[in-house]
C-alpha cells in the first residue's frame, strides 16, 4: 500500500512528465500522442516507473525505447519543474501500458 507521500508525489510526477509530453519540451523524434496513464513511485521516493501510452503507434516498441534513451534529459527537466517541490528528483523508468490496446481487443471479440 502507497503512503499519502507516495500517491501526491505520484500524481505530481505524472502532471508534470504530461506536460513534458504535451509541450514537446523534449525533442522524441516521433510525432505521436504520448499520454503518462500511471507513475509508481518507490517507498523511497527514489524510483518513479511510468508507464505511458502512445497513439497512434505502430512500432510502439521503438518508442518507449527512444524515450528511454532520454530519460536523463526528461529528469532534467522536470527537475527544472519541480525542484522546488521534491528534494530528490527520482530516477525515471519508462514501460509500455498496453492496457488499452487490451480492452480494445476485448471489445473486437465481444463484437
Amino acid at each position: 500500500m502507497e503512503s499519502i507521500r507516495q500517491q501526491k508525489v505520484s500524481r505530481l510526477l505524472q502532471k508534470e512528465i504530461g506536460d513534458i509530453f504535451t509541450k514537446r519540451e523534449v525533442n522524441l523524434g516521433v510525432n505521436l500522442l504520448i499520454s503518462v496513464t500511471q507513475v509508481r513511485v518507490s517507498p523511497d521516493l527514489g524510483i518513479a516507473r511510468s508507464y505511458l501510452s502512445l497513439f497512434p503507434a505502430q512500432n510502439k516498441e521503438e518508442v518507449i525505447e527512444q524515450i528511454r534513451k532520454q530519460s536523463k534529459e526528461i529528469r532534467y527537466v522536470l527537475g527544472k519543474k519541480v525542484g522546488q517541490q521534491l528534494r530528490h528528483i527520482p530516477e525515471l523508468y519508462f514501460y509500455l501500458d498496453d492496457s488499452f490496446d487490451y480492452a480494445e481487443k476485448i471489445d473486437l471479440l465481444l463484437k
